[in-house]
């Protein structure tokens, strides 16, 4: 007998994916948390269960279609989904917050939004919430850690009744794919928050457009560890629940390693931190005493840093990146669980040399470029041979159009962006609204770009960061932000120079690095705020500095530097939750340094 296959549904709205993967991707170990020393699986079919009870829940509380429902997760896990697509489907719209932000952006927030229901990771953050309610706002609060005060399980919400089923359909048939579905407050490099209002048509659009360009099938394994506050992971969830793949997601930072070699996932998101960090794990190697191994794997190293994704190698490069990978690489897809294949990195700039490394060793990495207004996806590089260029992030996503406007004789400017990705605006901010979209309804990213090799969209810097020098020449940050950082010695910086004579710079030296190095010379280490006024590290960070300068036209050179005695961090304002530097934080914080580098 000939079996007739039910059409499946396409979906407009985010919650759809859920019916969508049930009805084309069955599966039975959809999400998976990590729970009592196992990992505990919940099928999609019990996930829609749970989003159920939920969403009546909300509903029998009171909760209408329209308001706000802060969320502040530390990590992705079930649980946080849950929640999502229940708010979603009762038309609640969602304020996904980062949990290291300052009690100043939180009352910001909450009394921007007029948030009264609010869900935390833990007890700190709801202490954090509540120390804020003191001031006025009457926000419910509930956190998702057990054994708690005010512990809310999601999963344990009592069924819902056919008549509160019935009665959610109908809020559900109201909702409409121009409806807000969340308003992600984004502070950028300005350090002022303001929430981008994000429709279910926006998400729908980049899942959609993922599927088409992603390497994933159904029943695959993807491991989520950043934060489920950053739109781009949870984007990606979005998308992985789509295809039908087994979303794992990891317990916290400490538990990187183990989750990896535990779950063997094929795929997943990062930020370049976390590629960074695995490279400077090679590179500490080549401070060890073994002439033997430091020779192999320098070696190796340049040997990956030859890698380019175009198609069929020459043999000889062939059996050169074999031995690579037997001796060295392997270690990095050793440490991933063995089995990781494919990586999407973004949210901040990756350097090429690292993104060649990781491909030779057979993890392919795609970098993409977006921003939370365009929620988040612009361009992405392809798993294709042919269709990844390094040093680039890629061609424009399917139905997004990109026009730069000329600035300057390199073909570089401002990267303007319209399609369907694009959010409708600001949330009560028609000031800003206004001042970020073209007359004739393009996107001002802020960000200065040009297409190289034809189609491939290359970032140059952000325009707001560009300055002049007191002699009147144009710098560009954040090239020469990334140029230094090629030096192991160094983890981050900043260059400095707006109406100055000279270029200087904020370094943040590698602690690690610069530790196995003293030891190699019979230095006395004692810690960084210590060692950064030690006479011979000077000097070698000097050495440093002056090797990347050779490169470099002599406008460019960096003529001085502070190094400072710590890293930044988000907590104190210095960095974003995507791990960019705050510009005008640091020059706040180094304010009587920078004028001792120019006296």
């Amino acid at each position: 007998m000939e079996i007739t296959r039910k059409p499946v549904r396409d979906f407009t709205r985010v919650f759809e994916i859920l019916s969508y993967q049930r009805e084309k991707y069955p599966n039975p170990r959809a999400l998976h948390s990590f729970v009592n020393g196992v990992w505990k699986s919940y099928s999609i079919q019990e996930i829609q269960d749970h989003v159920n009870a939920v969403s009546c829940w909300l509903l029998r509380c009171g909760y209408r279609v329209g308001q706000r429902v802060m969320l502040m997760p530390l990590m992705g896990k079930p649980e946080w989904m849950i929640l999502d697509f229940a708010c979603q489907q009762c038309g609640l719209i969602t304020v996904p917050v980062h949990p290291t932000s300052s009690l100043t952006d939180l009352e910001l927030i909450l009394r921007e939004t007029e948030t009264e229901l609010c869900f935390v990771n833990d007890a700190d953050l709801l202490t954090r919430v509540r120390s804020i309610q003191l001031t006025g706002n009457g926000v419910k609060v509930y956190q998702l850690e057990p054994d708690y005060p005010d512990y809310f399980s999601l999963t344990s919400c009592q069924p819902p009744a056919e008549s509160e089923i019935q009665h959610l359909e109908a809020i559900k048939r109201t909702i409409q794919p121009q409806d807000i579905l969340t308003i992600m407050y984004t502070s950028g490099s300005s350090g002022v928050p303001k929430g981008v209002m994000l429709t279910h048509h926006n998400l729908v659009h980049n899942i959609k457009a993922s599927l088409t360009l992603l390497p994933l099938e159904a029943g695959q394994r993807a491991i989520s560890f950043l934060p489920f506050s950053h739109i781009l992971e949870r984007m990606a969830c979005y998308g992985y629940i789509a295809f039908g793949v087994s979303l794992y997601f990891s317990q916290n930072k400490e538990s990187f390693a183990h989750d990896f070699k535990t779950v063997k996932p094929v795929f997943c998101t990062s930020v370049p931190r976390v590629l960074e960090k695995m490279y400077d794990f090679l590179q500490e190697q080549l401070l060890d005493k073994n002439f033997f191994k430091k020779k192999i794997i320098s070696w190796a190293l340049a040997v990956g840093q030859q890698y380019e994704y175009r198609g069929q190698l020459n043999i000889l490069y062939s059996f050169k990146l074999f031995l690579a990978r037997v001796f060295v690489l392997h270690l990095w897809r050793k440490k991933l669980g063995g089995r990781i294949r494919y990586m999407v990195v973004g949210a901040a700039a990756l350097r090429p040399e690292i993104g060649r490394l990781f491909s030779a060793a057979g993890i392919h990495i795609a970098e993409g470029y977006g921003m939370t207004e365009t929620a988040p996806l612009i361009s992405m590089n392809r798993f294709e041979p042919g269709l990844n260029r390094f040093g680039t992030v890629g061609l424009i996503i399917p139905g997004v159009e990109v026009k730069i406007e000329t600035i300057n004789e390199k073909g570089e400017g401002e990267i303007l962006v319209k399609g369907p990705n694009v959010m409708p605006g600001y949330f009560k901010r028609p000031e800003l609204t206004h001042e970020i979209f073209t007359e004739d309804g393009w996107l001002r990213t802020g960000d200065i770009g040009k297409f190289v090799h034809t189609h491939f969209l290359q970032i140059a810097d952000r325009k707001k960061d560009i300055f002049k020098t007191s002699a009147g020449k144009y710098i560009a940050p954040l090239p020469l932000q990334t140029h230094f950082a090629q030096s192991p010695f160094i983890q981050r910086c900043l260059i400095i120079g707006f109406h100055r004579p000279f270029v200087t710079a904020l370094i943040v030296p590698h602690a690690d690095m610069l530790q196995a190095w003293c030891q190699q010379e019979h230095i006395h280490w004692t810690s960084l705020p210590f060692m950064i006024h030690n006479i011979k590290v000077r000097a070698k960070m000097e050495q440093e500095v002056a090797m990347l300068n050779d490169s470099l036209p002599p406008v460019e050179r960096v003529r001085n530097f502070v190094l400072c005695d710590h890293d930044w961090t988000t907590e104190r304002g210095e960095m974003t939750t995507t791990f960019k530097p705050v510009r005008q934080a640091l020059l706040t914080n180094y304010e009587r340094e920078i004028e001792k580098m120019y006296e």
